[in-house]
C-alpha cells in the first residue's frame, strides 16, 4: 500500500474526504517526524512505537575496488510493532 492508497482507504473508512484524510496522513507523519527530531519516542499503544537508535561508527569495504572505509557513526529512525499489531498479523 502507498501513500495514496492510504489516503484512500482512510478517506472510505473514516467517512471523510480524500482531501481531509490526506491532511490527516501529513500531519501524521510531519508529527512523528517532529517528535523523532526532538528525540522523543511516540507511543502509539497496541500498534508500536517510533524511536531513534544511534548507530556506532564501522568500517566498510567498497564493494567494487575492496578498499576500507569508515562509515560515520548516525541516528536512524526505529520502529518496533506492538502486541496489538502482531496479533493482527499472525
Amino acid at each position: 500500500m502507498n501513500k495514496s492508497e492510504l489516503v484512500d482507504s482512510i478517506a472510505q473508512s473514516a467517512g471523510l474526504t480524500k482531501e481531509q484524510a490526506a491532511k490527516a496522513v501529513n500531519a501524521f507523519t510531519e508529527s512523528v517526524q517532529g517528535a523523532l527530531q526532538r528525540g522523543d519516542d511516540v507511543v502509539l499503544v497496541g500498534f508500536g512505537t517510533f524511536s531513534v537508535k544511534e548507530r556506532a561508527a564501522r568500517t566498510g569495504r567498497n564493494p567494487k575496488t575492496g578498499e576500507a572505509l569508515e562509515i560515520a557513526a548516525s541516528k536512524v529512525p526505529s520502529f518496533k510493532a506492538g502486541k496489538g499489531l502482531k496479533d493482527a498479523v499472525n
